[in-house]
């Protein structure tokens, strides 16, 4: 698949979201973009149970957007190796490979005072 290809599927999976999901996958592939411009966007992991899943790389992968019902999440591949002296980070993998970061919809009752 080629790059502009893969481009064109993660703005359609932006606005088939069309709520909080897409609005916060649509802010991540900006900062991404802006924090490296030779980024590449792939669309991988397609198939039957999954429509596949936004991936940024450049000369390797970085990361991976994916929106759930009440999560998205964001898997670094070598999270890990991260320094993230604020905490940011929770890992899936116990801390050996994969990083994520989640962003949950806010309510009323969870946003801070």
């Amino acid at each position: 698949m080629t790059e502009t290809s893969a481009s064109k599927q993660i703005d359609e999976r932006i606005r088939e979201l069309g709520d909080w999901r897409g609005e916060t996958l649509g802010r991540v592939r900006q900062i991404v973009k802006r924090a490296d411009p030779g980024v590449v966007e792939e669309w991988k992991w397609a198939k039957a149970t999954s429509p596949g899943t936004p991936v940024w790389s450049h000369n390797g992968g970085i990361c991976t957007g994916e929106a759930y019902k009440s999560v998205v999440k964001l898997t670094f591949f070598k999270g890990a190796s991260l320094n993230d002296p604020s905490g940011l980070f929770n890992s899936s993998l116990e801390g050996r490979s994969g990083v994520r970061s989640t962003s949950r919809r806010r309510t009323r009752s969870t946003r801070p005072r």
